[in-house]
């Protein structure tokens, strides 16, 4: 069904790459105007042009860059109906609890956690005085499972993800507006074929325990966070939204 976000106004954080980027098409495609927020700002000018949207300088970690991202995306359309927050790190120096550092800890929870908060924060008012829209924080598989390559500020940042979401879409669920948490399970993204390069082993454990047998490509969680934005969920909020290839679900899976 074409035109499944039709008039509406999508902002995406991180949105000139991996997922993020996937979804600002796929939005768009289907008739959203996408605001993309991201530092990378002549990659952002660019695709914002290309899909005929919207480009915001925004680190998701400042305040003031969040609260700018979302006053200028409404004042751009007069609403803001989509938000996916999704922008994150995982930096190889996020390792076990045993070797990462206080500033690694705090720089990623700042990134993936703090960031989804300020988010949040920010586009309530506009949907709430609106009675209307979908939240989609990016949290991850390793929000419900204890992930084999220990990242332990990556993996309790995505729990706090979640566990934020499922507050958000029950607390605000009455006034038209929901909240989910997108878990995606690892994808074909850059960050995922850095690691591959720098430690193939550790990377490849990770594909053992996908049933399907591959990872995910960043156009098939697209697809999922166009179903969170559209209509098609009206009924859905608070959900921990899994599209993991079965990794979730899987008890031992032969090489």
């Amino acid at each position: 069904m074409a035109g499944r976000v039709s008039g509406k106004t999508a902002v995406v954080t991180g949105g000139c790459s991996g997922i993020g980027l996937a979804s600002a098409r796929v939005l768009a495609r289907e008739g959203a105007h996408v605001v993309i927020a991201d530092v990378d700002d002549d990659r952002g000018k660019e695709l914002a042009e290309a899909l005929s949207g919207s480009y915001v300088h925004c680190d998701v970690a400042n305040p003031d860059d969040v609260e700018n991202l979302f006053r200028t995306a409404h004042d751009t359309t007069g609403r803001i109906d989509i938000a996916f927050n999704n922008a994150g790190i995982s930096p190889p120096e996020d390792d076990s609890i045993l070797s990462t550092d206080l500033d690694t800890w705090r720089r990623v929870q700042e990134v993936n956690l703090t960031s989804v908060y300020l988010c949040c924060k920010a586009v309530l008012p506009y949907m709430r005085e609106q009675k209307s829209g979908s939240i989609i924080n990016t949290a991850s598989f390793v929000a419900v499972l204890g992930s084999a390559t220990s990242q332990i500020s990556y993996t309790a940042s995505k729990g706090g993800v979640l566990a934020l979401s499922r507050e958000l879409g029950v607390q605000f669920a009455r006034e038209g507006i929901r909240v989910n948490a997108l878990c995606p399970g690892p994808v074909n993204t850059p960050l995922l074929r850095e690691l591959f390069a720098k430690d193939p082993e550790r990377a490849a454990r990770r594909l053992v325990h996908v049933p399907i047998g591959r990872f995910a490509e960043p156009e098939e969680i697209a697809n999922a966070v166009l179903f969170l934005a559209s209509d098609e969920s009206s009924f859905i909020t608070a959900s921990t939204f899994l599209v993991d290839g079965g990794i979730t679900a899987a008890y031992v899976t032969p090489l």
